[in-house]
């Protein structure tokens, strides 16, 4: 399979939040990048296109998500992270 993306990502597995709203989804962040990341999820339907994640190092990230399976989303980071409050 080819590569399309246009910086590597690493393999971290560390937990995550996605928060929305007032509730939270724990997730595994399976890799990373400056742009974006793959998330492992319990169930990736009916999630909203955009949300914020806060990862294991208290950076939060407003994400969109690109792509979904049953369990993974595929994530492109919409701006810097920003520390969480």
């Amino acid at each position: 399979m080819a590569e399309r993306r246009s910086v590597p990502r690493m393999l971290v597995l560390k937990p995550g939040k996605i928060l929305l709203g007032g509730s939270e989804i724990q997730c595994t962040v399976r890799n990373l990048s400056k742009l974006g990341a793959c998330l492992v999820v319990q169930n990736a339907h009916g999630l909203p296109g955009k949300f914020e994640l806060l990862m294991q190092d208290d950076a939060l990230q407003t994400c969109q998500i690109i792509w979904r399976a049953e369990t993974l989303l595929g994530v492109r980071f919409m701006g810097s992270a920003t520390a969480a409050k």
